[in-house]
């Protein structure tokens, strides 16, 4: 398997799923509340988008420490929707950053010389 494709498979799929979760926070222009509001709430929802977004620029320079940062946001994303508590319907929004962060540090281990991890 050539290693550029899960390098890509591992980019392109984190940045699908970040922009998955930026379409369930534009609901908040629906209503009828005052734009700032709206605005506010817009950016309110989209914290978490933010946060994968430093992630994703991290794993893209350092892939072993962005790989981790993605398994913590699936964990906490877990914890928070009691993903395995009931609510295994979650598990499809957040499974994509559980293949995301193990394709970076899948990638970093087979791309990296013997001896220099």
């Amino acid at each position: 398997m050539n290693l550029s494709i899960l390098k890509w498979l591992a980019r392109i799929l984190a940045i699908a799923a970040i922009l998955f979760l930026v379409i369930f926070s534009l609901e908040v222009f629906s209503g009828n509340e005052p734009f700032g509001k709206k605005l506010a709430g817009f950016l309110i929802h989209n914290i978490p988008a933010l946060l994968l977004i430093i992630a994703l620029i991290i794993a893209w320079r350092q892939e072993i420490a962005g790989g981790v940062l993605f398994l913590l946001a699936f964990i906490i994303m877990a914890v928070f929707f009691k993903s395995f508590a009931g609510n295994s319907a979650s598990l499809i929004v957040i499974s994509p950053f559980f293949i995301v962060g193990s394709s970076f540090i899948i990638h970093a281990l087979l791309s990296s010389p013997p001896g220099k991890v």
